[in-house]
């Protein structure tokens, strides 16, 4: 069963990948772009352009969630959005009260620690990431240089 399950890991991780990017991607897009409800406290509106932080965290979680949603630069991008996430709940939320339950904050933690398991296990499969490293000439050169000394 383990065996199973290990071989279906890479497929787990990109489809987390995906929806955890998609999901902030969508909360980027509502803030900027007063879709999907709009920014939260708006009444469907959206954030002021270059308001400090609202405007800025929202850019965060739209680029960087597509960066996650597609596997392109997916560390990078997971470091930032983790690190924003974690801003948003220790001046945001936290303030209000200890728990993020009682202080409203437990998208910002959840999302901290999505991004920050991103940061440390990469993209998994069905990633841009993936497929770039497929196609770099470093990794053809030493299969190539196999082949070689084989024949």
């Amino acid at each position: 069963m383990s065996a199973r399950l290990n071989t279906a890991q890479p497929y787990a991780l990109g489809l987390f990948r995906i929806v955890v990017g998609l999901l902030f991607a969508c909360h980027g897009a509502a803030s900027l772009f007063g879709v999907l409800g709009g920014a939260v406290g708006t009444e469907g509106g959206t954030v002021d352009t270059g308001s400090w932080p609202g405007w800025y965290a929202a850019a965060i979680q739209l680029v960087c969630g597509v960066l996650v949603l597609l596997g392109l630069g997916t560390r990078a991008a997971a470091f930032l959005a983790s690190g924003s996430m974690a801003y948003a709940y220790f001046k945001v939320h936290q303030p209000g009260a200890l728990w993020p339950l009682e202080n409203g904050g437990e998208a910002s933690a959840m999302f901290c620690w999505a991004f920050l398991l991103l940061v440390f296990t990469g993209s998994g499969a069905l990633s841009v990431d993936r497929l770039i490293t497929r196609r770099s000439p470093a990794k053809r050169e030493p299969a190539a240089q196999q082949a070689t000394a084989a024949a």
